[in-house]
């Protein structure tokens, strides 16, 4: 069996789209372990409603709740639940190819590997302007799918094929290391340090990721960010990362790739997220603790 875990939280508008794609998963049996971690909009109702169809009767779909403690820790909290060999994490704002699962779990099936993940990532919601925005700012690209030369880009230091982040792995492996640790946006790097391994990439584990698409939530996503250890874990990091999302760089970079790829709402976008992580960054000066 394998077990996915979704930690959620105020997800009440993706999350019945990424049960429904998981419940027509061709790998089964399946277990879907939905953690709500303390939400305050209407998911709670949304999940007590939901039913897995009839024809999946090897599928087996439990709730869990907790408060707001951040994702890792509703990760270690499904899996405390878990009854399969081999844990799958995905997130409420992901769909999925029918395969997905399948072919994600296959190298660890065979022995081949302990961890997988997948870079066959497509943009969910590609026709939203600011969701393309989002693409644009993390890759630099005009572009609604991930290929293996972004994936270079993204992690210069590790070779193409592996990266420190799990989207499957061996449940004994992840129970030998007390799971994930609770720190906030990098919680699943954790995993990754804490067993000295990394996860290999697998062919044909296809998903479809839902970026922000309004700039209400694009402002909070960026909060949550720029409270991460990459960006406020130490002084230097804090003074660098003040600078680099000022209003100035903002409007010399948002504007340069507006123009390059012929986004003009970029500049927009940027203001906004930049912004967002800069303010972020400068209250770290005042509180240091992670978000969660």
């Amino acid at each position: 069996m394998v077990s996915v875990i979704i930690p959620v939280y105020n997800e009440e508008r993706t999350i019945l789209e990424c049960l429904a794609s998981l419940s027509q998963q061709s790998y089964q049996p399946l277990e879907i372990i939905v953690v709500d971690d303390g939400s305050t909009d209407k998911t709670a109702q949304v999940l007590s409603k939901y039913k897995i169809s009839s024809a999946s009767w090897r599928i087996k779909y439990q709730i869990l709740k907790q408060k707001h403690l951040g994702p890792g820790s509703a990760r270690n909290l499904g899996v405390k639940s878990a009854k399969g060999e081999i844990l799958v994490f995905v997130d409420a704002d992901m769909t999925f190819d029918k395969d997905f699962i399948r072919n994600l779990v296959m190298p660890i099936e065979k022995g081949k590997e302990v961890g997988t993940f997948s870079k066959e990532e497509y943009l969910l919601n590609k026709e939203n302007i600011w969701a393309i925005c989002w693409n644009i700012n993390r890759y630099y690209i005009n572009s609604w799918k991930l290929d293996s030369q972004v994936y270079k880009r993204i992690l210069p230091t590790y070779y193409p094929d592996h990266q420190p982040v799990f989207r499957a792995i061996l449940k004994k492996e992840f129970e030998k290391v007390s799971g994930f640790n609770s720190i906030g946006y990098t919680d699943d790097w954790t995993l990754s340090k804490k067993t000295g391994r990394e996860a290999k990439a697998t062919k044909g584990a296809v998903f479809y990721h839902r970026n922000p698409q309004t700039l209400l939530e694009i402002f909070r996503q960026a909060r949550w960010i720029g409270k991460s250890e990459f960006l406020s874990g130490s002084l230097v990091r804090r003074l660098f990362n003040l600078f680099r999302y000022c209003i100035l760089s903002s409007l010399l970079i948002g504007g340069y790739l507006a123009i390059k790829l012929n986004r003009p709402q970029f500049i927009l976008f940027k203001l906004v997220y930049d912004f967002g992580v800069w303010l972020s960054v400068l209250l770290s000066f005042i509180n240091k603790s992670l978000v969660k």
